[in-house]
Formats: structure tokens, sequence, C-alpha cells
């Protein structure tokens, strides 16, 4: 459940999302639509990375996202390990017309299970099912891609100009039930999208909040703030008994920042 009102310091989690995926798959949008329930059909690309935050509400706690959108085209490909470092989740997004992009989101997958943070919830959502449901059905045609730096959250699926005529559902690529094999083969969470309608965004969200190890960050981050204030009070003790700091900043350079 999204909660947009701020909750007790003492009862919030602090949670780094990434999303990636190819360019034009529709990872911005939905994110917007998660952050602010919007969407924009002609929304630019993204360029390195955008940062969101949104709040969600889980039984008694509140976990705020902190949302790292990253750009899909492969010339910012290398930027990426900046934003999934130490993130705790990950959306991983393809376009269901689009047989290629669920192949990048393969390889996007076993990056993050490589250099990622080994405890790290990875989701994979198939976005822009309304493109193959019955009630998106369309007078005007699907408008062709221009380049590789087409919106990075276009709604216009990638291919043939589509006739009135034909059915919908001869747009998607990718098998709902192939996706739903290879997110359980690699131990995924799996959802259908539509960034355009709402459908599948909040369940994202939702069940990557069940999965977050929330008393292990919590433990983790009261063992930071402890060891924080027990280096402050021996620094204190230290300026108190007139011992010169600047002899040892050779020690200080070799010592754990934990």
């Amino acid at each position: 459940m999204v909660d947009g009102a701020a909750g007790s310091a003492d009862k919030s989690v602090q949670v780094k999302l990434v999303l990636l995926g190819e360019a034009a798959v529709g990872k911005s949008s939905v994110v917007l639509r998660f952050v602010s329930n919007e969407f924009q059909p002609n929304k630019e690309p993204t360029i390195g990375a955008a940062f969101l935050t949104q709040k969600c509400r889980l039984e008694d706690r509140i976990l705020r996202y902190e949302i790292w959108d990253t750009a899909g085209q492969e010339r910012f490909h290398s930027l990426a390990p900046m934003y999934y470092r130490n993130a705790q989740a990950a959306v991983v997004v393809y376009d269901v017309t689009k047989a290629s992009s669920l192949e990048k989101a393969k390889s996007w997958v076993k990056e993050l299970q490589r250099q990622a943070n080994p405890n790290i919830v990875i989701a994979l959502a198939g976005n822009k099912v309304d493109l193959v449901q019955s009630s998106a059905l369309s007078a005007s045609p699907a408008s062709p891609p221009e380049s590789e730096d087409e919106a990075d959250d276009a709604t216009a699926t990638p291919g043939e100009t589509q006739g009135a005529t034909e059915e919908p559902e001869s747009l998607r690529q990718v098998p709902r039930e192939e996706a739903q094999a290879y997110a359980t083969d690699a131990g995924l969470l799996f959802f259908e999208t539509s960034a355009k309608t709402g459908e599948g965004i909040v369940e994202i969200f939702t069940e990557i909040a069940k999965k977050i190890p929330i008393e292990h960050i919590l433990a983790a981050t009261r063992g930071n703030s402890a060891r924080n204030g027990a280096s402050g009070s021996r620094a204190d003790s230290t300026r108190q008994q007139g011992v010169n700091l600047e002899e040892n900043q050779g020690q200080s350079k070799d010592a754990c920042n934990c």
C-alpha cells in the first residue's frame, strides 16, 4: 500500500531501489505512475539517471523508497554500477511487445546477481500490457521508432506499423508463461504491468517491500550508529588528553570506515 504521509522516524526504513532495462521499455513511466500516479505519453528519455522517492506502508512499518531510474541507452550502461551498488532492490523492465528487450533484461539480471548486493531483491516487470489487451485496440496505427535515442518511455511499440483490424494480442512477442518460467528459475519476482493504465504498478513495489529484510537493515543501521557514537566518544576523550591527532594521520587512512 502506497502511503504519501510521513511516518514516525523510528518506524521508517530507507530502501535504495534501482530500475534497469533497455531504452523505451517504459522505466520512467513505471516510476512516475508509482510516485505521482501520472502518465506522460511523450516523456523525454532519461539522461544518466533520475532520482525519485515514495513511501510504501507495510503493516506497522513505512518503507521510504529512494529510486534511481537509470537511462536505457547503451552509452549509459557503464554508469549503472554507480546506481545499483548497495541497492536493496531492483526492478528490471522489458517490453512485452519486443522480444529483444527481455534478452536485455536477462543480461541485467545476470549483472545484478554477479556484482550487486548479494541479498538484493529483484523484480522482473513486463511493461506495456495495455498494447496487447483487447480493450487497447486503436483505430490509429502505432508509430515506428526513430532511433536508439527515442523516448525512454514511449508507448509506441517498435516494429511494423499495425493496422486497425489486427488483433492486439498479436503484438505480444514475449509470452507471459515464458517470462514467468524464467523469473521462477532465476529467483525473481514477476509482474506484467501497464504504466499507462496503472495495472500491476503498486503491486510490484508492495511485493518488493514484503521481501526486503527490514529487521536486518534496522540492525545494521543501529550497529552503525553505535559504532559512530563510540568513535565520537573516543575522539572526545583523545582531545581531552591533549593528544596530537596529526601524528596518527597515516594510520587513520588505512582504518575501516564501516
